[in-house]
């Protein structure tokens, strides 16, 4: 498939091996049972996780993978800003931008897989807050909330020769307008920052 970003104009192609996506981003439920943490009030559960690093998803994926007896996916050393990736390992990991763009697309080319008030929680219709995944239609492959409600940490670097450790954030969030929650859209964060509108959801690699 082809990546475009409309800040450089720029486009480039990328080739997406077999891997599974999780259906929807991680919940606050899921991520604290994985980590022994005490579990969200009840009305949070279904929430997805927010105000979370890059380097502490990375952790999450890890940690996850350890739970299942699979291989971790990624060597850690966030002091040095360093992290390989073992792309050989069936752990858990974060996906690409290519594999997230892919699976939200679903087959479509447009810029969005169906109508985003009933895709997508954004601006217009979430009331400026987070809400429960899994709560507007999925795409025709079956992964919901990809456009609106949070933001997604991805593998990728933004741009490394002006952004430096910058990562990829995809899908547009719940306080954003309707332009920023489109299939194609990039924004960036540092990787150690938390905010309130960016959680993640998680991939693996098929042989």
């Amino acid at each position: 498939m082809t990546l475009t970003d409309r800040r450089t104009s720029a486009s480039w192609p990328v080739e997406i091996s077999a891997y599974e996506m999780s259906a929807t981003p991680v919940t606050r439920a899921y991520f604290h049972r994985i980590l022994n943490l005490p579990p969200p009030p009840a009305d949070e559960g279904r929430l997805p996780v927010t105000e979370i690093s890059w380097w502490e998803v990375a952790e999450f994926c890890n940690t996850l993978s350890r739970h299942e007896d699979l291989t971790p996916a990624y060597r850690l050393d966030p002091a040095d800003e360093h992290v390989e990736w073992n792309r050989s390992a069936d752990g858990y990991r974060l996906p690409t931008e290519a594999e997230w763009e892919y699976a939200c697309r679903a087959g479509t080319s447009g810029p969005r897989y169906g109508p985003l008030a009933v895709s997508a929680w954004y601006r217009a219709n979430s009331g400026e807050r987070l809400h429960a995944v899994g709560g507007k239609e999925p795409n025709a492959w079956g992964f919901y909330d990809t456009l609106g409600n949070v933001w997604e940490w991805c593998w990728d670097l933004y741009d490394p020769e002006v952004y430096g450790t910058y990562r990829v954030l995809r899908g547009g969030g719940w306080f954003d307008e309707h332009w920023s929650c489109r299939a194609s859209v990039r924004r960036r964060s540092h990787p150690t920052l938390r905010i309130d509108d960016v959680g993640f959801r998680i991939a693996r690699h098929l042989a």
